[in-house]
Order: C-alpha cells, then sequence, then structure tokens
C-alpha cells in the first residue's frame, strides 16, 4: 500500500491462544455458535448470571492468554428490517469498550453467521472504532494509533487473511474521505486539500490534473468560477478543480465518472445562513472527499476492466463585495444561460461544469455511467432520515434497473442507499421563464422547505449540463444518477462516515 495517506490499523491474523493480544471482542448474534469451548462457557455462565446480557456490552473473564472477553451483542435480529448495519454498530461498541478496558492489542473474534459480507461488516466496524480524526493526529502524534495492532480470528486462517486484505483497502479509502470531510474549513482549505491528495496519490496508477488559474477556471468552469469569486480575494482560500483517472491494465469494459462536490465551507454566500445554520457547514465537502476515498481504494485494487474518472469541485462559498448574488445571469460551459436564484444553492453550481466536460467525454467512452456525489439537500435528510444515501437515476440508467443494483450492493455493505425518482415536474421547474435565461438555478426557499426538495437539483445538473439531450429517446444516450448524502456523510459533533464508499467499491469494484 501507499505510504501517504492516514494511517491505517495493522491487523493481524491470529489464534485465541495466542498471547500477543490483551482482549478478545466478539460480536454475537442471538444463540451465536461459539466455536471456542472456552468462550462459549463463559458466555452461558454469564447470562444464566444475569440475562440482560443478550443485548448489553459485557467485559468477561476468560482462562486464555487475553484473560478478558469483550462480549458485544447484536441483540434480537428483525430479519425483514434490521440490515447489516447491527454488525458494525455491535463491532463499534465491542472495540471502544475493550479501548475503555485498556486493551492496546484487542483480538475480534469472527463466528459464522449467514448474512453476506457479514464478516467483512465486522472488522469494518472495528477499524472504523479505531480512526484517529486527522486533526487529532496532527495536533498530538501519540494519539495517531488507538492501539499497537489489531488481531482478526476467523474459523480459517486463510478466509481471514482475504478479510483483512479487503478490509483495510475498503478502510484506508474510508479513512482518507473521513480525513478530508472531517477537518475544519482551515485544514482543508482548497490549497491544503490540493496537497494532501498530490501526497496520496504520487506514485500511484493514479494520474491527477489540478486546476487553479482563475482566467482557465473562468473560461472552462465559469459557474465553479462564481462560487469562487468571493473566495478567490485570499490566497489560502483559492479554489481548486481536480481530476483524477485510472487507466485499467486490461480492456475497458466500464468507464465511471464521478463528480465531487468539495465546499470547505459554506457560508451560503450572498444569502448567508442565519440562526446558528453555519454550524457544521465545513461537512459540505464530504461528495468530493468520498469521491477521493473512492480513487483511493481503486489505486488499491487495480480493477482490471473499470476505467474510473473523478473530478472534485473543491471552493469555499464565502461572502465579501466580491461575491454572487441572486439575479445573476452566467453562461454554463453548456452554453446555456443560467439564472441565480439563491447563493446557497452553490453545490449544484460547482459541479454542473465538470459533469459537462464529463458528459463530453462519455460520448466516446465505452459504456459510460456518470456519477454526482454531493451533500446536497436538507430535504434529503427530511426524506429518508438520517444515516441513508439517496440514488437518483435519469432515464437510461433507470432503464437498465441501476438504482436497484445499487441498492442491493449498498444493503449487502451496510451503507444503504434508498431510491427516489426523477419526474417531468422537476424538469419543468429548473426552466427558465424570464426573457435571456434558460435555466433557472433552484428555488428561493431551501430545500428543506421546497416540494420535492431533493430531486430539483438533481434535474438543475441535468438541464446545467446538457444531459437532458442525451436521454432515452437520443441517439447517444448516457447513463446519469445524482447521489445526495446529506443524510449520511455524518454531522457534527458527530465523525464523518465516509459514506457513501463503501456502496461505491460493492457495487463497482468488488
Amino acid at each position: 500500500m501507499s505510504n501517504f495517506g492516514p494511517p491505517v490499523t495493522q491487523v493481524r491474523v491470529a489464534d485465541l491462544e495466542s498471547d500477543a493480544y490483551d482482549a478478545l471482542v466478539l460480536v454475537a448474534t442471538p444463540k451465536q455458535k461459539i466455536s471456542s469451548p472456552v468462550l462459549s462457557r463463559a458466555i452461558s455462565d454469564a447470562l444464566n448470571l444475569d440475562p440482560a446480557l443478550k443485548t448489553e456490552i459485557a467485559v468477561l473473564p476468560v482462562s486464555l492468554p487475553a484473560k478478558r472477553l469483550v462480549y458485544s451483542p447484536t441483540g434480537p435480529i428483525d430479519p425483514d428490517y434490521d440490515d447489516l448495519r447491527i454488525f458494525k454498530t455491535s463491532a463499534v461498541a465491542g472495540i471502544k469498550r475493550a479501548l475503555k478496558s485498556g486493551s492496546k492489542r484487542p483480538l475480534l473474534v469472527i463466528e459464522e453467521n449467514n448474512y453476506t459480507n457479514g464478516k467483512l461488516v465486522i472488522l469494518l466496524g472495528a477499524l472504523e472504532a479505531l480512526y484517529t480524526p486527522i486533526q487529532v493526529r496532527e495536533h498530538d502524534p501519540t494519539k495517531e494509533h488507538k492501539v499497537e495492532y489489531l488481531g482478526v480470528w476467523t474459523k480459517y486462517v486463510e478466509e481471514s487473511n482475504k478479510l483483512a486484505q479487503l478490509a483495510l483497502i475498503l478502510e484506508t479509502g474510508r479513512r482518507v474521505a473521513c480525513d478530508i470531510g472531517d477537518a475544519d474549513p482551515e485544514r482543508m482549505a482548497p490549497p491544503r486539500v490540493e496537497e494532501y491528495v498530490r501526497s496520496l496519490f504520487a506514485n500511484t496508477p493514479i494520474k491527477l490534473n489540478v486546476i487553479s488559474d482563475i482566467q482557465q477556471i473562468s473560461k472552462e468552469y465559469p459557474l465553479f468560477e462564481a462560487v469562487n469569486r468571493a473566495a478567490s480575494c485570499q490566497e489560502r482560500h483559492k479554489g481548486r478543480i481536480m481530476f483524477l483517472e485510472y487507466e485499467p491494465s486490461e480492456s475497458v469494459k466500464e468507464t465511471l465518472f464521478f463528480v465531487g462536490k468539495g465546499v470547505t465551507y459554506d457560508t451560503g454566500g450572498a444569502d448567508v445562513k442565519t440562526g446558528g445554520y453555519m454550524l457544521g457547514m465545513s461537512r459540505d465537502k464530504c461528495g468530493a472527499a468520498a469521491v477521493l476515498g473512492f480513487m483511493q481504494v481503486v489505486s488499491l485494487l487495480k480493477p482490471k476492466n473499470v476505467r474510473v474518472v473523478a473530478g472534485v469541485g473543491i471552493v469555499r462559498n464565502s461572502i465579501g463585495s466580491n461575491s454572487y448574488v441572486s439575479d445573476e445571469i452566467i453562461t454554463a460551459r453548456s452554453g446555456a444561460r443560467i439564472r441565480v436564484i439563491n447563493t446557497d444553492a452553490e453545490g449544484r453550481m460547482i459541479m454542473a461544469d465538470i459533469l459537462c466536460r464529463f458528459k463530453e467525454e462519455a460520448l466516446a467512452a465505452v459504456n459510460p455511467h456518470l456519477f454526482t456525489v454531493a451533500t446536497l439537500t436538507g430535504h434529503a435528510c427530511l426524506t429518508v432520515g438520517m444515516g441513508y444515501s439517496i440514488v437518483i437515476d435519469n432515464g437510461p440508467a433507470h432503464k437498465q434497473m441501476h438504482s436497484k443494483r445499487l441498492q442491493k450492493a449498498s444493503d449487502d455493505i451496510g451503507d444503504p442507499f434508498e431510491i427516489s425518482t426523477l419526474r417531468k415536474e422537476d424538469i419543468t421547474a429548473h426552466q427558465g421563464v424570464a426573457e435571456g435565461e434558460d435555466i433557472v438555478q433552484g428555488q428561493s426557499k431551501p430545500s428543506s422547505q421546497s416540494m420535492r426538495g431533493h430531486q430539483g437539483p438533481a434535474a438543475f445538473l441535468l438541464l446545467a449540463s446538457g444531459l437532458d439531450k442525451h436521454g432515452s429517446g437520443s441517439s447517444n444516450p448516457l447513463k446519469y444518477s445524482h447521489l445526495d448524502i446529506a443524510a449520511s456523510a455524518g454531522h457534527l459533533p458527530s465523525p464523518a462516515t465516509g459514506a457513501p464508499l463503501l456502496a461505491l467499491a460493492q457495487s463497482y469494484l468488488l
């Protein structure tokens, strides 16, 4: 693996009898079959004394070298409504309890279960619990690692090795997403994101091109330039557009284009956020963060037949005398005349021109599929609730049942998507009315106060990029999916999650 990027916890495949560990951590389902008689007896005796341990975590003494067992039960599992996150939650809780008990060398015991990727999700949950945010690591390097190493045990050593290898690759990507997404708006201001990304992808299969020249941005990405205008007055806040590309070693069978929203801080611009709603807006870069984390996974997995291209707009939506404002008409890269309605709808602005460029490239690509990934709307949170990403397909993607396949893949790795649908009224709502405008950028009210508030931005992106001309009825249909992760990326003070990186990896790489 690359030496750059966030430090990843060392994982060792181990035996329960090893004296190299100071705690065993077991995630258990009801009536879990336990391979070790010693562990089975310890749990049975504890449950006889305290039946509440069927659902509550406990630290138990065991006659093994580790001496203690952290027993983390899932509790009852409803096959109709529970999903793999129940395993992740128990793994996170188990590791945190082990740390609280003083463990520095925990051994994760993963027994057989009947769930697809159940073992993988348990190990990913354990690794997630051991992540240290970038600003904590940089402030105090002694806190870089929460443990010396993590052991993993399954019934079969070969399976354990494969499980550990895959989990580390996925967690490395997730940590990239969390480093960028979680960091405060100065630590990950646009120039510093560039610095991080350059180091991360040096000496890897990923080609990187960074655009920072204001004249080039103004000419080729005018909608991005409008948002960047106020921030460009400060050198440390000047925006960046980054393009990353992975070419597979064998013939290309599929080409994936990802556009990520990277607003390092969203003040709302001239339509300034008030009433405390600016708090947490450093997380508005989590779409770009997830895309960059996904590219890290691509660089490590090296898929043989999938070409992956990414474009991320990294910008601060600042306030100032140079701010873009409502009523402005800006000509997009596509040639469409865009009327600005609300400067707090900046995410769609910074992605639209990058999406347009990818549309142009996709016309000559092998089996292309375009995506936008963004913490875009409060409406998404109201619609599906916290913890869920939303996928919206255009006509060509919908016809190939893409959203259902993505949802199935997301369920199989505990990073769930809900499906939404683009309708005619979403398109109509963004078509220009006044003479001289082709498209209106949004509505005057926030998405959370607007009907179909999370579908509208997808319609805008379709229109502003020119993708509306490549629908099912065209001679060159292009698949496009918009992923709104406002409800799944993580809200302060909770940590960033890296969503939907795991779902994307499961769907398109694994």
